[in-house]
């Protein structure tokens, strides 16, 4: 049983996306993290919707209090962590009114979260890793829930990585395609306020159903895939980013109902492992190939060989009869130049079939069983290459049931990637079984005996 009902938590999803066009991926990302206690950084120029995300999932909580600002260089402490208290002051205790600001937020969003000055990433890094604010002598727990952080780009500077370290998901956000830009023209304004959004209790409900959560082997397995390959690319993931992305699958599971973590939930691995926007196609393309086999196939080997035996059907199908060729081509020649008018023209098509018909080679029955036959060989092995890409398919489709948290346009890629690869099978399948009629139609003598013929040489074309 799921700690918050899968229809809620898709009603919030779809309040959230409502106006935001292609931010699916942003949206169910943040909301994730935000449940997982995990922060998020939003990648990207500005005006592609950054902070309206941010202050539509500080609605989702309920009770949560939001705060935001844009730091610069010149930003102050003041203005994130509260004025100095001059009550305090006279007591020589130096302490902040923090009440309104980023100690005492549930969400918080913080936009150039690079620009702000060292003081200032100093005390971010505490408040946003162990959720507790140093305030005078002492330090005070913080209500966070999530910060939603954003920048036009990563930090090339070496002195910044641990901060930016404490976002666990990076998700790059781009204006809107071609594709979507006369939705934008014609975009109304939304409120994209969640109806139900969700207590205190429930996400403490959420927490305790996610500690119970496993980590299947075939989980594992990828994990560990993952690792190598990112060994191999130069993409190092911290021991903690390891442990706080197992965290945030966790929870992703026991919201959807799963008792085990799974590979298909790895699908979250280039908003975790990428160093860069640049680095998430790779990172996607790994998963959709290694891990899922989701990848568009135009199998090129049996292309190939379908080409080869279409080529050598015609070859045959017009390959003359060689005793009487020359003497059928002369008086078929003969009939084209002296025919004129409608009346000519009928005895040309009645003599032009007759001559064409003799100019036709003919081939003994063994010929045709072995052309028909080795089609039929390469007809089964398509066949059981479109139901495996079919099988794949319904298999795909059945472990993408109830995965509200996989974005629709990245289950819909790799559906269709199944769909792409059963396409061009059905089609190399129909141009087989015509060439195999093409074959079985070649004009025949029984009198004829001869040995088999050579088969169409395909092995070459597989290497």
């Amino acid at each position: 049983m799921t700690p918050i009902p899968p229809a809620r938590l898709g009603a919030l999803l779809e309040a959230l996306e409502a106006g935001l066009l292609e931010r699916q991926t942003a949206v169910r990302l943040a909301l994730l993290a935000a449940l997982a206690g995990e922060h998020v950084l939003l990648i990207g120029p500005p005006g592609t919707a950054k902070s309206e995300l941010a202050r539509r999932l500080h609605r989702a909580f309920a009770g949560a209090h939001y705060f935001e600002r844009l730091l610069t260089r010149f930003s102050t402490p003041e203005e994130l962590f509260g004025p100095l208290s001059l009550k305090a002051l006279e007591d020589d205790r130096y302490e902040r009114l923090t009440d309104g600001f980023l100690p005492t937020a549930g969400i918080a969003f913080l936009d150039e979260v690079f620009k702000a000055n060292s003081a200032i990433l100093n005390a971010l890094l505490t408040l946003l890793n162990e959720r507790e604010f140093d305030n005078g002598s002492g330090r005070e727990g913080t209500p966070l829930i999530s910060v939603v952080g954003a920048s036009n780009e990563v930090p090339a500077d070496e002195a910044l990585q641990a901060f930016f370290d404490r976002f666990l998901l990076r998700v790059p956000v781009a204006p809107v395609s071609d594709a979507s830009f006369s939705a934008l023209l014609q975009l109304q304004p939304m409120a994209g306020v969640p109806a139900d959004p969700l207590t205190a209790e429930e996400r403490a409900t959420v927490a305790q159903a996610a500690a119970q959560v496993g980590l299947s082997e075939a989980a594992e397995a990828a994990c560990r895939a993952l690792r190598e390959w990112l060994r191999s690319q130069d993409l190092p993931l911290s021991d903690r980013r390891w442990r706080q992305w197992v965290g945030l699958l966790r929870v992703a599971a026991a919201t959807e109902g799963r008792a085990e973590i799974d590979a298909l939930d790895l699908w979250t691995a280039p908003y975790v492992a990428c160093g860069s926007p640049d680095d998430v196609p790779r990172l996607a393309a790994w998963f959709a190939h290694t891990l899922i086999g989701a990848v568009p196939q135009d199998a090129p080997w049996l292309t190939r060989a379908v080409e080869a035996i279409e080529k050598q059907l015609e070859i045959e199908q017009s390959a003359p009869d060689d005793p009487d060729a020359a003497n059928a081509a002369g008086k078929l020649a003969l009939a084209r130049s002296i025919a004129g008018g409608e009346e000519g023209q009928q005895v040309l098509r009645m003599v032009s079939g007759t001559l064409e018909e003799k100019l036709r080679r003919r081939y003994s029955p063994v010929h045709i069983e072995a052309r028909v036959a080795q089609v039929d060989e390469v007809l089964a092995q398509a066949r059981d290459q479109r139901a495996a890409a079919a099988a794949a398919e319904r298999a795909l489709a059945a472990r993408l049931q109830g995965r509200f948290w996989l974005p629709p346009e990245l289950a819909q890629r790799m559906r269709g990637a199944h769909a792409h690869t059963r396409s061009v099978l059905e089609g190399l399948i129909q141009r087989l079984a015509h060439a195999r009629e093409g074959f079985a139609g070649l004009p025949v003598d029984a009198q004829l005996d001869s040995a088999a013929p050579s088969p169409v040489p395909l092995e070459a074309l597989q290497a």
